[in-house]
């Protein structure tokens, strides 16, 4: 018996000191969550740079290829399709980092918009739930996207464009005579065998290079302009990464 009740007093005590250990006045309650705040903020600031990082990178490497193969007639249109290998590789490396962005992105404008903004200008049709759903994101860390979604969103804001000059380019490349080999006549430009027989790459025939190339932008076309999931911190203002 003598057993027991020294059991239940462990048991209280340790629960009292776990309790002793949280805010327990507002005071300490707002400096914690500033605290918090600050460093979700440092969170979401290093993904923020590393998002950055890689679409620095998609851009290095779309200007070095565009240079190498617009500036010099011998040079294969090869190279740009490799850019484009380049630049998917790119974005999928960028999706899985916004991902992780996300998740973070998403706790502090959870704070920002149902806290501080409540502060300097109180809404009584704002919700209350704010705390319990960034305490449920604490417990059971979750993505808040699916991988196709953050490839959608980093393709239709930045990566769209960097396939779209590749492809302008690669069509210029196979072309455009002077692009390709000096002394040519300008009259094989208008000639549909001239593109298809500078389409070579290596085993594969022009025509199917083409073929390839095109199914490819259309699927990434058709990807682009599926409709947005309005969901989130997407349906609360205009301002999004």
């Amino acid at each position: 018996m003598k057993m027991e009740q020294d059991g239940m007093l462990s048991a209280r005590e340790s629960e009292g000191a776990r309790t002793s250990l949280l805010p327990g006045t507002p005071s300490e309650v707002t400096n914690t969550l500033i605290h918090y705040y600050r460093g979700e903020l440092g969170r979401m600031t290093s993904w923020r740079d590393r998002i950055d990082r890689t679409s620095n990178w998609a851009i290095t490497v779309v200007a070095a290829l565009l240079s190498v193969s617009l500036s010099t007639p011998s040079s294969h249109h090869g190279v740009l399709l490799f850019g484009m290998m380049l630049v998917t590789l790119l974005l999928m490396i960028e999706a899985r980092r916004y991902r992780f962005f996300d998740i973070y992105r998403a706790r502090i404008r959870q704070i920002e918009r149902c806290y501080f903004a409540q502060i300097l200008a109180p809404d009584a049709a704002a919700g209350n739930e704010w705390a319990g759903v960034i305490a449920n994101s604490l417990r059971h860390p979750r993505f808040l996207l699916s991988y196709s979604e953050a490839m959608h969103r980093r393709l239709k804001r930045n990566y769209g464009w960097m396939y779209f000059i590749l492809f302008l380019a690669w069509c210029l490349k196979i072309s455009t005579p002077k692009l390709q080999t000096e002394g040519v006549l300008a009259l094989q430009a208008h000639s549909w065998s001239y593109v298809i027989d500078n389409a070579v790459l290596g085993p594969l025939p022009g025509l199917a290079v083409i073929a390839i190339v095109v199914v490819f932008y259309l699927g990434m076309l058709g990807f682009a302009l599926r409709p947005d999931r309005d969901e989130g911190e997407f349906g609360h203002g205009e301002a999004h990464v």
